[in-house]
């Protein structure tokens, strides 16, 4: 599996997907619900199909689970799997915030190897391999520039979710508030990314997410230099049988942030 391809094949499906995410953005779309009361948009449908279609036309060899299809357990029998969150932040994307992204990962015996994340809204485009580094390539400019996490241990910017935040988030904010100076909320996996970028510091997620919430972000930051775990401390692996992260995660600067 060439990872250069791959990345390049994830950033253009991506750009496209937000395309078509965009289009519906700027109508008075309407908004369904699934059965655990999450929103569903003609947004997410289109992106997904649009996706899904050109991995397995192009990587058919590869596994692929996706938010919005069916979850066929044949993929365990693969090394490899896509996966997919065609709107990760819907909510975002109702509430019109702009703060909604095309997430894209590659993983290879349950580890993200490739991640890339899209902001339709912005076009900012941030992407990562194992071994290569993470990057962001600004949406007006173009300029790609290196990802590398904070250095501190004090003063320290906290990132948290827009529409998930938690009592055990609050609580952990209140113990360490002398080395917090500031909390700053984001939508979808935009945190890690801020946290990948030095934008933010750590970002604890005690509430429950799934894989296709995770993956290409846990690729972006852990190449930026980030300690991604759960918060038992154990790896967080991927194409697993449960796709639920139950046991909530952090991404955070410096293993002495981790608490």
């Amino acid at each position: 599996m060439n990872q250069k391809v791959v990345l390049e094949t994830l950033k253009r499906l991506a750009a496209d997907a937000g395309k078509i995410i965009m289009e519906i953005y700027e109508t008075d779309f309407e908004v369904d619900y699934k059965e655990d009361e999450s929103p569903l948009t003609m947004a997410d449908k289109q992106a997904n199909n649009l996706i899904v279609k050109e991995l397995a036309d192009q990587f058919p060899e590869c596994a692929i689970l996706s938010e919005e299809m069916k979850d066929d357990k044949k993929r365990r029998q693969k090394e490899y799997c896509f996966i997919v969150d065609p709107l990760d932040g819907t909510k975002e994307f109702v509430k019109r915030n702009g703060q909604f992204t095309v997430n894209i990962a590659l993983v290879y015996n349950q580890r993200p190897i490739v991640g890339v994340i899209y902001v339709p809204v912005t076009k900012d485009l941030y992407f990562a391999s194992v071994d290569e580094g993470a990057y962001k390539q600004d949406g007006v400019t173009g300029e790609v520039q290196n990802l590398q996490v904070s250095d501190k241990l004090e003063h320290l910017i906290w990132v948290g979710s827009k529409s998930h935040s938690s009592e055990k988030e609050e609580n952990l904010i209140q113990k360490y508030q002398a080395q917090i100076d500031e909390v700053i909320s984001a939508g979808s996996s935009l945190k890690g990314c801020l946290v990948a970028e030095k934008r933010a510091d750590v970002y604890y997620r005690f509430g429950l997410t799934c894989e296709w919430d995770t993956a290409a972000m846990h690729c972006i930051a852990e190449q930026a230099g980030a300690v991604v775990k759960q918060m038992d401390h154990s790896e967080l692996l991927y194409n697993r049988e449960n796709t639920l992260n139950e046991k909530g995660f952090y991404i955070v600067n410096r293993k002495e942030n981790v608490w």
